[in-house]
């Protein structure tokens, strides 16, 4: 009797022991929830950044979300073009230099921290009414530098070709330099625009008329040019059989720090990346074959 008892004894202090380890760990991680909440409710500050007007279609969906999730953070976004992104991040005026190229010479010695977000896929428009629906990389050079002033020569009508384009501030422009041109110098016969919206406009109000934007920008205002054959799509970039596209960076002076890290990391984050970089017309960099 004396040895049941010792037994009912020792079974009640076990279950005693063992209710306060679940309680305590319960408590451990309501602790840990709580500190994880209070992280990410701590979360704030003001993100700056600029430049590329080709990455503004992914990156303002971005911000939504990003200022969504944490209301005390606030993320400016605007435009300006690559090199201007650069040159502020750089100079330390902003968080982020968006931009489409990459960093140049001139910027390697500047503390410069490389965060590569997406790839942009750039096409060249025209105006609806053109008949012209393919180019080759060589007419399209041709075109673009000059030797070409006239539809009729790449199968059109006996209509002026107006070029509209950007300023050489502009990652779309030092784009469409490396993989059209192939180094050569845009003629001076052109109208500049400041944005890829600018040239979309651009291109859609002016009968034969040609430039280029961030595929992003694209719609049914404007028609879209063929390279070669071969239509734009993201599977045929991956391919490597469309070759207008260029890798999209997030410039930081020096290892980005807490709400500007926060964004970048959003941004390049599994669930951003697979969710919703297609969907607004980018590529995700882990689908680029190496």
């Amino acid at each position: 009797m004396l040895f049941s008892g010792k037994k009912k004894l020792l079974a009640l202090l076990g279950t005693m022991v063992l209710g306060t380890m679940l309680l305590a760990g319960c408590g451990a991680d309501k602790a840990a929830s709580g500190s994880g909440d209070k992280a990410a409710s701590a979360l704030e500050g003001k993100v700056t950044a600029s430049g590329s007007t080709a990455l503004l279609p992914m990156l303002k969906p971005a911000q939504e979300a990003f200022e969504k999730a944490h209301d005390k953070v606030t993320v400016n976004i605007a435009g300006g073009g690559s090199f201007t992104g650069m040159n502020q991040v750089a100079e330390g005026a902003i968080d982020i230099g968006d931009s489409d190229v990459d960093l140049p010479d001139q910027y390697k010695d500047k503390g410069l921290v490389d965060h590569k977000v997406a790839v942009a896929p750039f096409v060249l428009i025209t105006n609806t009414e053109n008949k012209v629906a393919n180019l080759t990389i060589q007419q399209a050079s041709d075109i673009f530098t000059g030797k070409i002033t006239n539809w009729k020569d790449v199968g059109g009508d006996d209509q002026p070709i107006t070029i509209i384009h950007r300023a050489k501030s502009s990652g779309s422009r030092a784009i469409i330099t490396a993989t059209i041109l192939k180094g050569q110098e845009f003629t001076d016969n052109a109208s500049i625009q400041d944005s890829n919206g600018a040239v979309l406009k651009g291109v859609a109000t002016t009968p034969g008329a040609i430039g280029y934007v961030d595929a992003a920008y694209a719609d049914k205002s404007v028609k879209t040019f063929s390279l070669d054959g071969v239509a734009y799509s993201a599977q045929a970039v991956i391919d490597g059989k469309y070759p207008i596209f260029g890798y999209e960076h997030m410039y930081t002076k020096g290892e980005p720090k807490d709400a500007v890290k926060a964004f970048i990391d959003y941004v390049m984050g599994d669930e951003f990346q697979n969710s919703q970089v297609e969907k607004l017309g980018f590529i995700p960099i882990s689908k680029m074959k190496k």
